[in-house]
């Protein structure tokens, strides 16, 4: 007689549980949760932190999607999440306006961001200008990161580059990248970056339901990513894009060109990474060059390995429990958190290679394995 513990789950059983899990967090994560925050029940400040957590499990994902799906570890991820919120902070800087330091001073009649006025400038540079439209600037959202990760991703696919090499390249790019971004001749905010956003779509700042839509707008993203994600990753695309993680080779050799799919993933990857950083700045209220250094792209790697590669569920698991750690231990250990992280890490490779999301599967394993010997 076959017992409950050791009867198989198909496929299909899988399927429907994993629906309905999705569902039930969905809706606590779109309707619930912001209810309870309208509700007086939840805080403010915690519906701003669980959206920038959103955020950065948006960022996991991408990099599940190169790293845990197909095999390419990018530390480069964090570029395109700071390049979609530097378009997204240019839009709003422009919507400062009177608002500002040097406006309230009545010395900024043109209505320039503040670091241009404290650097000389006395007219909006041209490429500025197309920013006052918030549908020019989400556009580039898109455009900007994709446009360049389609370039990078051109150049080293077509050479061959990877394993290690594409590692070190993307983290290269990054690097160069935030190096440049910190050069006030830039004309975007050099060393401090943007800040002292004031409002949004015509919604102040001050009002705490701006921030709750903008935690809704993250929770619908992060789901409708996760359900896309999830389809592609059952299609024949995604099925290829596991063969080349397992065996590039083997995958020329049956005719497909690999490099289409790599550059492909990299590109989507790149704009989701993007969509994350657009979301993320008005809820940080900041962007600057320091979230385009490679200790980002590093800790969004940690995130992965911690939760579970190639699984979707566990870079969100691993962002979310990563960051609310740091939030803690930033408190309570200000010295100690890299240490922390990084002892995590080798912990999680050492003794859980599958992350959080394969400890139930562990479990499992080893009451049926407990079960046989007694039956």
């Amino acid at each position: 007689m076959t017992s409950p513990l050791s009867a198989p789950i198909t496929s299909s059983k899988r399927l429907k549980i994993e629906i309905g899990v999705v569902a039930v967090i969905a809706i606590f994560l779109i309707v619930i949760f912001p209810l309870l925050n309208a509700w007086g029940m939840v805080s403010n400040f915690h519906v701003s932190l669980w959206g920038k957590y959103l955020c950065y499990a948006l960022l996991a994902i991408s990099v599940d999607l190169l790293w845990g799906y197909t095999g390419l570890l990018s530390l480069g991820q964090a570029l395109f999440f700071s390049l979609g919120g530097y378009m997204m902070g240019m839009h709003l800087m422009l919507m400062i306006g009177e608002l500002g330091k040097y406006a309230e001073a009545g010395k900024n009649p043109n209505g320039l961001p503040d670091f241009m006025i404290f650097l000389g400038y006395t007219t909006l540079p041209d490429f500025w200008k197309p920013f006052f439209s918030f549908g020019f600037s989400m556009a580039m959202v898109v455009l900007i990161p994709g446009l360049v990760a389609y370039v990078f991703g051109f150049l080293a696919f077509r050479s061959r580059i990877k394993g290690v090499y594409f590692s070190i390249l993307t983290q290269a790019l990054t690097y160069c990248a935030s190096l440049m971004f910190f050069q006030n001749n830039l004309l975007m905010g050099g060393n401090n970056g943007f800040t002292d956003f004031k409002r949004i779509l015509g919604h102040t700042f001050a009002d705490p339901a701006t921030y709750r839509w903008l935690y809704i707008a993250t929770a619908i993203t992060l789901v409708l990513v996760y359900v896309g994600c999830r389809v592609l990753s059952r299609t024949k695309f995604g099925m290829v894009q596991q063969a080349i993680r397992d065996g590039e080779n083997r995958v020329l050799f049956s005719g497909y060109a690999a490099a289409h799919f790599k550059l492909f993933v990299f590109v989507l990857a790149a704009l989701i990474a993007s969509v994350a950083g657009a979301l993320f700045v008005p809820q940080a209220g900041i962007i600057n060059p320091e979230e385009m250094k490679p200790e980002k792209s590093l800790e969004a790697v940690v995130w992965v390995a911690v939760g579970g590669r190639a699984t979707l569920a566990g870079p969100i698991i691993g962002a979310i429990s990563i960051n609310a750690l740091k939030s803690w231990a930033t408190r309570a250990f200000p010295d100690s958190w890299l240490l922390i992280l990084g002892g995590l890490f080798i912990i999680v490779v050492l003794f859980l290679p599958g992350g959080i999301v394969s400890i139930p599967g562990k479990i499992s394993a080893f009451y049926k394995a407990r079960f046989s010997k007694k039956s």
